[in-house]
């Protein structure tokens, strides 16, 4: 673990968004309690207005809609000038989809990756010129474990949070001359309100996959899951770390699952070196 600068006693200013529950909810009300300001955004004022009423100036609350990049540039830009910086902007708006390959509609992969992606995308890029003039600042996203494993049934959910990795790595070689910091944050399961209807969207189902369906979901039931309450002194020491990590595991599921993906598509790989360096015919 790196330690940490003298700027970890610093207040810092946080954007957050999908603060009305889950890591969202949980890491605003951790922020504020530590001293730090929060920026909190979510789809209805009300779900947030309570932070408004226990933490009185320390906070600000923002309607937003992460698909509305008018809202999305209007919301960044204010909570920037309400405080006067940002230091951390963190992307925690997001659902899963939850449905075959088969069984989904365009529209609603469509609709997943406006929110996952596109919201993201419209949040990033408000942040970014006003990081760039202040010299300084942190991005973070919540991905998954997902983002690099996927299961059946959230495919269209796992290849959202591929490309979420795959933007934020770019991202991280793109701005670090500015001195802007990027992580991904990769929770495995955990106890929030992520498997709430509010956060869960169906495809229509197709018969044939009834069963398949049903095992699936009996077998999440039984997996282990994480305290979410656990979770922010961890985050803390990423945003309080001179040199934080691109990626960071949230959990202890995460890394033993992922090393031993990546152990079998190395095994795989190397397997069919042979074929595969065969393509590559007489060097020009």
């Amino acid at each position: 673990m790196t330690s940490q600068n003298d700027n970890s006693s610093v207040n810092k200013v946080w954007f957050i968004t999908g603060a009305s529950r889950g890591f969202g909810r949980i890491w605003a009300d951790a922020a504020l309690k530590r001293g730090d300001k929060v920026a909190a955004t979510a789809r209805t004022l009300t779900s947030i207005a309570d932070l408004r009423e226990k933490y009185g100036e320390n906070v600000l609350t923002l309607e937003l809609d992460v698909t509305k990049p008018d809202q999305v540039k209007k919301a960044v830009t204010q909570a920037h000038q309400h405080f006067g910086r940002l230091d951390i902007v963190l992307n925690n708006a997001g659902y899963s989809l939850i449905g075959t390959i088969e069984e989904a509609e365009a529209d609603d992969v469509r609709a997943l990756f406006e929110t996952n992606i596109f919201g993201t995308l419209a949040v990033i890029q408000a942040a970014l010129p006003l990081l760039r003039k202040q010299g300084s600042g942190h991005i973070l996203g919540t991905s998954s474990g997902v983002g690099h494993v996927t299961l059946p049934v959230i495919g269209y959910y796992c290849s959202s949070k591929w490309a979420f990795e795959a933007i934020h790595e770019s991202l991280a070689s793109e701005v670090q001359p500015f001195g802007i910091k990027v992580t991904i944050i990769e929770p495995g399961p955990y106890a929030t309100e992520f498997g709430s209807q509010e956060s869960l969207k169906f495809a229509a189902g197709l018969d044939i996959y009834t069963d398949f369906k049903t095992q699936f979901f009996e077998k999440l039931k039984k997996g282990e899951r994480g305290d979410p309450e656990a979770t922010p002194q961890a985050l803390f020491q990423i945003v309080d770390t001179e040199h934080p990590p691109l990626r960071f595991n949230l959990g202890s599921q995460n890394l033993p699952w992922v090393r031993a993906a990546y152990a079998d598509r190395l095994a795989t790989w190397e397997a069919w070196e042979s074929v595969s360096n065969s393509a590559q015919g007489d060097p020009k």
